[in-house]
């Protein structure tokens, strides 16, 4: 079998054979197979697609490049929740303790923040202490022994993926269905989730602007899950405007703390119940959505919840007493609201012009190993269909340079755009 072969079968827009598939992420992964021959064959993927079954092969080989977690014997099903990412979508750190309680295990790998969203380790690292470098066994053990995991992907899950993305990015082939699709899959499938739950954001602050790009992406993935042996669900949610009213991690962390308190903005709130419930329902703990939203605001209501992310933040090295009192956090030397320019209702707060914002801030990175200013960002009081009065508070700056916070509250400000009409809130989830 040669590369070449491989190559020209694809660029002439036949089906490649699992082992073709296999042989050449193989020789990928070892350096057999130079750089430029795997740039022609993204290149012939973006140009010609796949079919689902060569893009479960893709995945699969992919997966089995590196270290394959085994959890069978560990918990009776682990469960995975992942987010295409958005801005201001802690969404993790409030579902995963909710589940938890519920009594489902949870292990989750996440990753660091790059361009205008957030990571979930970039929060979680906002209370002082907490550990996102587990090794497998303390992975392991821990999912064993508490039920609740959230850490980094340290370990030598999909290495193809990571060598595949980077080439991807310098060859102009990123925007491929099959190749974001595997990325995302494989790392799932070799952090041994044997059920996952995909929140594919759609709108102006997601990757897929578009509710048909999304779903096409969210098809695929569900596809590849099955094809796999994985039970698999996509969600598509709004990504229009930030999720919840907090856009940077300690001001995220704070909000998803609260949420377990049961005081959360409304559409964070409706959006992590409604994702529980799935995952509950996935993971055969609730029969049916409504008996998974009940079991998931139970556990908010009787404190266990909140409980069990005390237990996950003291697993892992966290400083548990920020969890029990969040004045605690690292907070901004300057603090600003900025009023309304006018009365009427809020038409559209642009998702990437706060997140680019948040960045601007600090809050996020603009390359990889840029640090982080875990303490400044916005708080978002007014969204899409409220109604406001000039002079009211339209959002909060959280931040510690006068300069940053000045480009920051013409850049927020921009993000908004009003209405002298009646506009109706978004949808949180559109299918």
């Amino acid at each position: 079998m040669r590369a070449v072969d491989i190559i020209i079968k694809k660029r002439d827009k036949q089906e490649l054979t699992s082992q073709e598939i296999e042989f050449f992420i193989k020789g990928f992964t070892n350096g057999e197979i130079p750089d430029y021959q795997a740039a022609a064959f993204a290149m012939a993927v973006i140009l010609n697609g796949m079919t689902p079954f060569e893009t479960a092969d893709l995945t699969l080989a992919m997966a089995r490049s590196g270290q394959v977690l085994d959890l069978s014997k560990v918990v009776d099903i682990a469960v995975d929740k992942h987010s295409s990412g958005g801005v201001g979508d802690k969404t993790s750190i409030s579902v995963m303790p909710m589940v938890a309680a519920c009594g489902l295990p949870v292990g989750k790998m996440s990753g660091r923040g790059l361009g205008f969203s957030g990571g979930t380790l970039d929060k979680l690292e906002s209370v002082p202490g907490y550990r996102v470098d587990l090794s497998t066994d303390e992975f392991k053990q821990q999912l064993k022994e508490k039920g609740i995991v959230l850490t980094g992907q340290s370990l030598d899950l999909a290495p193809a993926d990571g060598k595949m993305y980077a080439l991807r990015d310098v060859t102009g082939t990123v925007p491929s269905m099959p190749l974001i699709a595997s990325s995302i899959m494989s790392k799932k499938i070799a952090a041994g989730a044997q059920a996952i739950v995909l929140d594919v954001k759609t709108g102006l602050g997601a990757f897929m602007e578009t509710l048909e790009e999304a779903r096409v992406l969210a098809d695929l993935m569900v596809d590849i899950g099955r094809l796999a042996g994985r039970k698999t669900v996509a969600l598509l949610s709004d990504m229009n405007q930030p999720l919840g009213s907090a856009v940077g991690n300690s001001l995220e962390m704070i909000e998803a703390i609260e949420l377990l308190r049961g005081r959360a903005p409304h559409d964070y709130y409706e959006h992590c119940l409604h994702v529980a419930a799935h995952v509950l329902v996935l993971g055969q703990r609730a029969k049916d959505l409504d008996e998974g939203r009940a079991m998931a605001q139970k556990c908010i209501d009787d404190g266990s919840a909140l409980e069990k992310l005390r237990v996950l933040v003291q697993a892992q090295g966290g400083d548990a007493s920020y969890v029990d009192d969040v004045s605690r956090f690292e907070w901004a030397k300057y603090v600003e609201a900025v009023k309304s320019p006018r009365s009427g209702f809020i038409s559209q707060v642009h998702a990437r012009i706060v997140g680019e914002a948040s960045v601007t801030l600090g809050a996020g990175r603009a390359k990889k190993g840029d640090p982080i200013d875990h303490a400044v960002g916005f708080l978002i009081h007014k969204k899409v269909g409220d109604k406001v009065e000039a002079g009211e508070t339209l959002f909060e700056i959280h931040a510690n340079d006068e300069k940053k916070l000045a480009e920051a509250r013409t850049n927020v400000l921009s993000a908004y755009q009003f209405s002298d009409e009646f506009v109706p809130p978004l949808p949180l989830f559109y299918e």
